[in-house]
């Protein structure tokens, strides 16, 4: 890569993002629990909906030590919605071992940031350039388009090569947000406006229908079409939540019991089941509308049945994963997107009945 190339790119590039770049939140706050924070949030998540738990996160926990003391049920409350809850997790992790390990700071180097839980190699380079400002890349999936665009390349460890290589000495947390933002807003995976782009002169790309051809284009996410039942016991003006385990989908949060039919399997049968390990067999689901979700792949239908009980109706409840909640006090649970919109339906379904 030519020295006048890489000049020239981070020239108009810096240039283009102080002057267009978007007014977001974790861009007027540059220590690094902050940036730490925004960068786990925007892991395969659009802006929008980062922005309004980013700021409701750190007001809850304001630093490393607040989060570290947070039981990780009230961690998972605030993240409640944002979804791949694995995230709130690894952060309740990490920020135990900063402060176990790392005295509550945020280490300032690549190895021991990689080495805590949840922190890939593009979060560290973030952290680092962005709260540090230290000369890493941090390559997401926009700045990746970006670079391949920009010098026709397909091999990821070339791609690397070439966005360590751009990121300049001064400034560089600065021009790896303009990286992403240009992939962000202007070098979008479909119709990119590329007579915007500060840096079209210097594209590979440019003259070529580029938006057809790429890898990245051609590997169509592949989505699963689920039915997902959930069954909405109500006893004496309380709904059930159960716990789900703290392994795997949705892991630790409280749900609705039901679940994805496996096969063939009937809607009655998944929700006998539910009753069956809770020894109330014999009721019978009335069905009150449907939601539709996605979690990761998955395309969910997810029918909603509302089963009534009488309020004297002796419920032995097998473990402590389960708990009858007021449907007010729901949202004051860790629970998943999907039972929020679950118990939204039930809400307007009781008004509506009235």
């Amino acid at each position: 890569m030519l020295p006048t190339f890489r000049s020239a790119v981070r020239r108009k590039l810096l240039r283009w993002y102080e002057k267009d770049k978007r007014d977001l939140p974790w861009r007027r706050k540059l220590d690094p629990y902050a940036v730490w924070i925004a960068e786990t949030m925007l892991q395969q998540t659009q802006v929008k909906t980062v922005i309004p738990y980013y700021g409701k996160f750190l007001q809850a926990f304001p630093t490393v030590e607040s989060l570290a003391r947070a039981p990780l049920q009230r961690v998972l409350r605030q993240w409640s919605g944002l979804g791949y809850y694995r995230r709130a997790e690894n952060l309740s992790k990490a920020a135990r071992q900063i402060v176990r390990r790392h005295r509550g700071k945020i280490p300032d180097d690549y190895d021991r940031l990689r080495a805590l839980p949840g922190i890939g190699d593009y979060t560290a380079g973030a952290v680092l350039s962005i709260a540090f400002e230290r000369r890493y890349p941090a390559i997401d999936g926009n700045a990746q388009r970006v670079l391949r665009r920009l010098v026709r390349i397909e091999s990821e460890r070339k791609l690397r090569a070439v966005g360590a290589a751009l990121v300049p000495r001064a400034r560089p947390g600065q021009f790896n947000q303009a990286l992403m933002e240009l992939g962000a807003t202007l070098c979008t995976p479909r119709n990119p406006r590329c007579r915007e782009c500060p840096v079209n002169s210097l594209c590979a790309s440019r003259s070529r229908a580029h938006t057809s051809g790429e890898r990245s284009e051609r590997t169509a996410a592949k989505f699963k079409k689920v039915t997902w039942p959930l069954a909405l016991i109500r006893r004496g003006g309380k709904i059930l939540l159960r716990r789900r385990a703290v392994r795997g989908l949705l892991a630790g949060l409280w749900d609705l019991p039901g679940g994805q039919l496996a096969g063939r399997e009937r809607i009655t049968t998944c929700l006998q089941d539910c009753l069956v390990e809770l020894k109330l067999a014999g009721a019978q689901p009335k069905k009150i509308g449907e939601i539709r979700h996605a979690i990761t792949h998955r395309r969910i239908r997810a029918p909603i049945y509302l089963i009534d009980f009488e309020a004297d109706t002796e419920v032995d409840l097998p473990r402590s994963r389960w708990r009858w909640i007021d449907p007010a006090n729901v949202q004051k649970q860790a629970i998943s997107s999907m039972t929020a919109k679950a118990v939204a339906l039930f809400s307007s379904y009781e008004k509506n009945s009235h």
